[in-house]
């Protein structure tokens, strides 16, 4: 499912039109992404949890090269399935 197919899914089961449910999932993916800027978390029962986790520095090595590059810390999003998702999805 690409992101046109989940607007027409929510329009459809909301009875609105594609344009609402394309505002709709915009909005939602906005507000989801503005909370892990400000470094906080989304909780949504039966869901997951949205939450960003801290990555350390680290040392790697160019594959081509076999040259040692500084990996630089950074934050990254992070998706902790709820209990009801994973058992709908088993």
């Amino acid at each position: 499912m690409n992101k046109n197919d989940l607007v027409s899914a929510v329009a459809a089961s909301a009875g609105l039109s594609k344009t609402d449910g394309a505002n709709a999932v915009d909005s939602v993916l906005a507000s989801i992404a503005g909370e892990l800027k400000g470094g906080g978390e989304v909780r949504l029962p039966g869901f997951g949890t949205f939450s960003v986790a801290q990555r350390k520095a680290s040392q790697g090595r160019n594959p081509r090269t076999g040259e040692p590059i500084q990996i630089p810390a950074s934050k990254q999003p992070k998706f902790k399935a709820g209990k009801t998702l994973k058992q709908a999805v088993n």
